[in-house]
């Protein structure tokens, strides 16, 4: 699954990111590495962008970058 199918309040395990570039870099430097856990804390009213809770830090992701990290559910 992908980060963008989190719901809110879900959490996920970030398995690989499939971006390229600077884009990539800022969100490794933000704490989106493999294995770290993530949690969609908000979604905005039109589902684009949600902000997710990482390493102590809440960020606001666009659904197509989102899209490109994959996860595993955390139960």
């Amino acid at each position: 699954m992908y980060l963008s199918d989190l719901k809110r309040g879900e959490e996920g395990i970030i398995k690989k990111i499939n971006l390229e570039g600077n884009i990539k870099v800022r969100l490794q430097d933000m704490g989106f590495i493999p294995g770290n856990r993530v949690k969609c804390v908000l979604i905005s009213p039109f589902n684009d962008p949600k902000a997710y809770l990482i390493n102590g830090t809440t960020l606001s992701i666009r659904k197509k970058d989102a899209l490109e990290i994959e996860v595993d559910r955390f139960e």
